[in-house]
């Protein structure tokens, strides 16, 4: 992978970050379902997992450099209300801990997905196992 990286020893406690905003489309909703095969929700539903799923696509958009994730190892994430094919999201998240491991250390990412009238739609507590920097080998 080449581009700058962020690694444990980079990650900041309640570092806040917004992704940009994206309106969520039926072709949105179809390829999830396709993927998924998830029976067909009402015209206007968008799955319950959709803007989770965009919401981390999104992250990727961010003025930071990805954290070099090695494992996602937990979920904790609760649906608030429901956002509705047409709706605007956009996520703020806030590194809330991290604690050091021998060749990583796990971050607490707290995420919220907000609509386009700033409520919140979706949130909870995303728990990576996040790389620490390679030490060279001295000669």
């Amino acid at each position: 992978m080449s581009g700058a990286l962020t690694y444990f020893e980079d990650i900041v406690v309640d570092r806040v970050q917004l992704t940009p905003a994206i309106t969520v489309t039926e072709a949105h909703v179809a390829m999830y379902q396709g993927l998924t095969r998830e029976v067909p929700l009402e015209s206007s539903d968008v799955p319950d997992v959709l803007p989770l799923c965009m919401a981390i696509g999104l992250g990727w958009r961010v003025k930071d450099p990805p954290m070099v994730v090695q494992a996602f190892v937990g979920l904790d994430w609760k649906v608030m209300k429901e956002l509705r094919v047409g709706d605007t999201m956009h996520s703020r998240s806030r590194i809330v801990s991290k604690r050091p491991l021998r060749d990583g250390g796990l971050v607490v990412d707290e995420r919220t997905i907000l609509d386009q009238h700033g409520e919140a739609v979706q949130q909870g507590k995303i728990t990576f196992l996040v790389a620490k920097r390679q030490k060279e080998a001295s000669g």
